[in-house]
């Protein structure tokens, strides 16, 4: 925890700077100004002002983070883990297992932690760490709804479908587009609450670009949360994704691959698959009925 809470503590320090040089005070009559010590407007009154935020003159905190460390790897230890790297790009964890058969006894965070320093990691400073809150039971519809993307196609003429389904009442939504990103990840989820007849509360989906953190804020301004499936844990989308393979077989497959095609054929099948089709898990029952029942 930083020694101060004060938020102007840096233009604290350049007014005590400007009453000791250019008012020509002395730095007990600062110290009684400014209600600190006489020792810590000494120290103001040695510092360099630069300039800060919005262009004011300040006198930033100076950083508490060490020089050196007494346990810090020696020099020949980190020539030799750039070295290894150099040789063919392999990974932190095996330039550690290279390292402990060779007798360089070193940690395997203590090479990630040189990678990072020399900036060759495989990481990058940007990703963006996905939380991963408890999952809620889909007890009522609209507690749980799961969100993905399907794609087919070329890069130059991949065609994309977005598709939503509701956990409790197998209710789904699909919408044809020709490239998706969090704009039009956001603008499909207003369109499937135009349609739903119940209100979203969690929304579940995978840790595609389209479903970044921007997408994740835009949800949370409309009362919407949004958590992301479990990495290596195939099952947490396990609904959403057998109704993506139940779109393709039962329609994608049998119409023309073209964006004109899907955008007319796909609701015309969500009519079919929300109104008539049957569903084995919920007792032969259409998602409709389901939705009526609560």
């Amino acid at each position: 925890m930083a020694y101060t809470t004060n938020p102007r503590i840096e233009q604290v320090r350049y007014e005590a700077y400007c009453l000791v040089h250019y008012q020509h005070w002395s730095t007990r009559q600062a110290a009684r100004h400014l209600g600190y010590a006489q020792s810590t407007v000494v120290k103001w009154s040695q510092g360099k002002p630069q300039y800060g935020t919005y262009g004011r003159i300040v006198i930033p905190t100076r950083s508490s983070k060490p020089h050196a460390h007494p346990k810090q790897l020696s020099g020949e230890v980190v020539a030799r883990i750039l070295e290894l790297r150099r040789e063919r790009n392999q990974c932190a964890e095996i330039l550690h297992h290279r390292l402990s058969k060779e007798g360089v006894m070193v940690s395997l965070s203590s090479v990630k932690r040189v990678l990072r320093r020399y900036g060759i990691s495989r990481y990058s400073p940007f990703k963006k760490w996905h939380q991963y809150p408890s999952r809620p039971l889909a007890l009522k519809p609209g507690l749980l709804v799961q969100v993905d993307t399907v794609w087919t196609g070329k890069p130059e003429e991949r065609l994309y479908v977005y598709t939503l389904l509701d956990v409790c009442s197998r209710w789904a939504y699909a919408w044809a587009t020709q490239k998706i990103n969090t704009f039009l990840s956001v603008r499909f989820l207003g369109l499937a609450k135009k349609c739903a007849p119940f209100v979203f509360s969690v929304l579940q989906s995978d840790h595609g670009s389209e479903f970044s953190k921007r997408f994740t804020t835009r949800m949370l301004h409309q009362g919407i949360s949004h958590r992301h499936s479990r990495i290596r844990r195939p099952t947490d989308n396990g609904h959403l994704e057998r109704f993506n393979r139940t779109l393709q077989q039962e329609c994608l497959y049998r119409i023309p691959r073209s964006f004109k095609s899907w955008s007319k054929e796909i609701p015309e099948y969500l009519r079919y698959y929300n109104h008539e089709r049957p569903h084995m898990a919920l007792e032969y029952k259409t998602p409709i009925e389901v939705i009526t029942s609560y």
